[in-house]
């Protein structure tokens, strides 16, 4: 079920190997309050078990960073998670959404081209141990 992110969630999310990069971040709870702070965050937690955690950062009113979690037993679920999204991105009306992906990470780039994300280029040493990122965007017409 898709509920309302709690900075807890991040505390119970079992991340991917993909993602591992992030672990570090998901302990710190300032960085837990920020996420449900800055903007539109939702969990999928099935069963008491968090699988993902996602959300939208308002950058201003026409634009978005998305960003996703995604746990690494939480398969069986992706057509949950990748509804979700889709579903929380049409339903904030920012005309620009942005999200990056780790270039070294091919499932998290095709995902982003089958959330209709264009490819816009490379962000060089833009994590923080320092690994490229592309650079997605998903813009509505105006």
């Amino acid at each position: 079920m898709i509920v309302p992110y709690e900075p807890e969630h991040l505390t119970r999310l079992n991340l991917q190997k993909a993602q591992a990069i992030m672990q570090p971040m998901l302990i710190d709870p300032i960085y837990a309050q920020s996420l449900k702070d800055a903007g539109y965050a939702y969990s999928l937690v099935i069963d008491d078990k968090v699988h993902a955690c996602m959300g939208l950062v308002k950058q201003w009113d026409e634009r978005a960073i998305a960003w996703g979690l995604i746990g690494e037993d939480s398969g069986r679920h992706f057509q949950k998670i990748h509804r979700a999204v889709l579903a929380t991105m049409e339903m904030h009306p920012f005309r620009r959404i942005e999200t990056s992906v780790t270039c070294n990470f091919p499932n998290g780039r095709r995902w982003a081209g089958l959330l209709g994300f264009v490819l816009e280029g490379t962000m060089k040493a833009y994590t923080p141990n320092g690994l490229d990122c592309d650079l997605y965007a998903k813009v509505r017409a105006a």
